[in-house]
Parts: C-alpha cells; sequence; structure tokens
C-alpha cells in the first residue's frame, strides 16, 4: 500500500494514529510505526525535559519513523527544536496553521511538515507555507476540531487545491473501509484516533474505553462544553453526565453552569475539575464518566482491545480487501 505519502515518510501503510494529548505514549506510537504505519506522540504541552523523555523512550522502542504533534495555541519554537535534535523526521502542526519560518526551521533540521487544515482556503495556505502534507480534518473527528465541514466533503474539495501534496483524511474513519475510502477521495492515507484508543498501548483509563465500546455513532457530541484550561476550543467527547446537566439547565454560558468548580477527580498533576479539558489516563481516580471522554463519531466500530499493531494490520488488511470487492462491481 505504499504512495507517495508512505514514501516520503519512509513507512508501508498509510495509516497514522493521531496524536491525541494525554492518550498517546512512547509504547503506542512506537507499536504502531514498528507494525508499519506512523505513530505520533502529542507534546504540545509537555515541559522540555518531558518531551527530551518522550522521544527517547519512544526511539528505545521504535524501528521506524515516528512523529511529534505541536498545537500552535502557544509558542513551540522551543519544543520544536528538542525534538529536530533529538532526530525527529516528522513534525505535525495543529490548531493554527505555521508560518513558513517554523516550517523553514522544521525542513532545516530534516524533518518532514504535516499540517493539519479544516477548509481547503486553508490547506492552499499550508501548501504556501512549505507544508509537505496536508492532514484535512472533518467534523466527525474526536477530540478538538477546528472546522465544521464532513470528512467526505472536505477531503475532494482540499485535494483539488493542493495539488501534489499528499492529503492524509482524519475524521470518522476506524477500519479498512474507511481508509479505502478516503484513498478513493483522492487522499493518500488516513489519521486515526478513537480506534487507537483501543490499543492496550493507549495510555486512558480503563473505564473510558469501556464507555467508547458501549457507545453507538449518535453518543457523541460537538460543543466547546470542556473548556477549562483551553477555552473557546470545539471538540468532540462523548455524550455523558456532565453534557446532560448542562444541557438541562439550557445550555447556560461559562461561569454559571451545573457544579462549576466542582473537584471530580484526581490525576498525578492535581485535582480534576467539571468541565476540564483532560484526558482521564491509566492513573486517574474519580468521576471517569463525568470528565471529558474524547471520541469521534467512528466509535460504533470500536469494540475491543487488540495490540496496535493488530489494529495496524486489520485495518490495512481491510482496505485491501474492500479494494479488491469493489474491483468485480460493475457499473
Amino acid at each position: 500500500m505504499t504512495n507517495a505519502f508512505t514514501q516520503l515518510i519512509g513507512i508501508d501503510l498509510p495509516i497514522v494514529q493521531a496524536a491525541m494529548g494525554g492518550a498517546t505514549s512512547p509504547a503506542l506510537a512506537a507499536a504502531v510505526s514498528n507494525a508499519g504505519g506512523l505513530g505520533m506522540l502529542a507534546l504540545g504541552w509537555s515541559s522540555s525535559d518531558e518531551v527530551r523523555a518522550e522521544i527517547r523512550a519512544t526511539k528505545s522502542l521504535a524501528s521506524k519513523p515516528f512523529g511529534v504533534n505541536l498545537v500552535l495555541t502557544q509558542h513551540q519554537e522551543e519544543r520544536l527544536s528538542i525534538a529536530l535534535s533529538e532526530g525527529v523526521k516528522v513534525i505535525s502542526f495543529f490548531w493554527e496553521i505555521a508560518d513558513s519560518r517554523l516550517i523553514e526551521a522544521a525542513h532545516a533540521g530534516g524533518a518532514v511538515v504535516l499540517q493539519t487544515v479544516a477548509s481547503a482556503e486553508q490547506a492552499r495556505i499550508a501548501v504556501n507555507n512549505g507544508a509537505d502534507v496536508v492532514v484535512a480534518q472533518g467534523w466527525e473527528a474526536g477530540g478538538h476540531i477546528r472546522g465544521t465541514v464532513t470528512t467526505l466533503a472536505l477531503i475532494p474539495a482540499v485535494v483539488d487545491v493542493v495539488g501534489a501534496t499528499p492529503v492524509i483524511a482524519a475524521g470518522g474513519i476506524a477500519d479498512g473501509r474507511g481508509l479505502a475510502a478516503a484513498l478513493t477521495l483522492g487522499a493518500t492515507g488516513a489519521w486515526i484516533g478513537t480506534r487507537f484508543l483501543a490499543a492496550s498501548e493507549a495510555a486512558i483509563n480503563s473505564h473510558y474505553r469501556d464507555l467508547i465500546f458501549a457507545a453507538c455513532e449518535t453518543d457523541t457530541e460537538y460543543s466547546v462544553l470542556f473548556d477549562v484550561s483551553w477555552p473557546d476550543a470545539p471538540h468532540r467527547t462523548l455524550r455523558n453526565s456532565t453534557f446532560n446537566s448542562w444541557e438541562m439547565a439550557g445550555r447556560p454560558v461559562t461561569g454559571s453552569r451545573p457544579k462549576e468548580g466542582q473537584v471530580i477527580g484526581r490525576s498525578p498533576n492535581g485535582d480534576i475539575f467539571r468541565y476540564q479539558d483532560l484526558t482521564p489516563g491509566s492513573s486517574t481516580e474519580g468521576d471517569i464518566e463525568a470528565m471529558s471522554l474524547w471520541c469521534g463519531q467512528g466509535v460504533a466500530l470500536v469494540r475491543k482491545v487488540q495490540s496496535a499493531a493488530q489494529i495496524v494490520k486489520e485495518i490495512a488488511d481491510e482496505a485491501r480487501a474492500t479494494f479488491k470487492r469493489l474491483g468485480a462491481v460493475q457499473f
């Protein structure tokens, strides 16, 4: 399943594990990369020491390329410099569009640059700024979402404006059929998040994972509800008791929401407050169900724990089978 994207990165399969803050880990990223895909670390809020430690731990486990994701809600020059000095060859930027100066710095350090976009116009700007690969994120995606266009509509629109630049489809893709669909639309790969939350290497709370397994495609909500520490940032989560209480109260604005400021759990970093932007990790304690349960609309396709390698193989095998089946279809 090689193409322009896999050849550029030096991987075997057009499958990218989404950089999910709080859920990714060296074990997960390395496992995806070693299986032929592209594993990603989410280091946009990590300290300098944490950035080095995460990268070095991944390097000790991975025999194939992996990447680092940086969120442009703040200056990322120092984290970028550390990643490049540690030999990271893939850098992805999210939320804002990286300017040419930042991309040139990544290129000077020998890295390929991925830029997440939410529209064809953003894609055009990203390519003009020097991005090597565009990640087109549809609003079906879990976690934080920049745009409001569906993946099905967004991918061909982006493909049409970026020329030969590889496009990676993101949002609602959780199996090989979704990968095949993305490739058919002109993408060169898929950026997959929710499916990898089921990986045994994903660093999430077991109750969070169980809630994912029990959910269907209509159980997610797009909102800005979980805004403590990251305000005005739209996202998609599982509907839960916090969301239901807020909705029953008439969806009041921040500052007047039910039980605002209430401590509902604890992590190694301290207390967790209701409406906090936080991924329930394996060491998180408290009312897990009431926390921000990032999840995309592809959740109905996620039903069991598997190793990351098994997930990569299953997605690739199903995509191949889909193309083989479609090859026999007569129109």
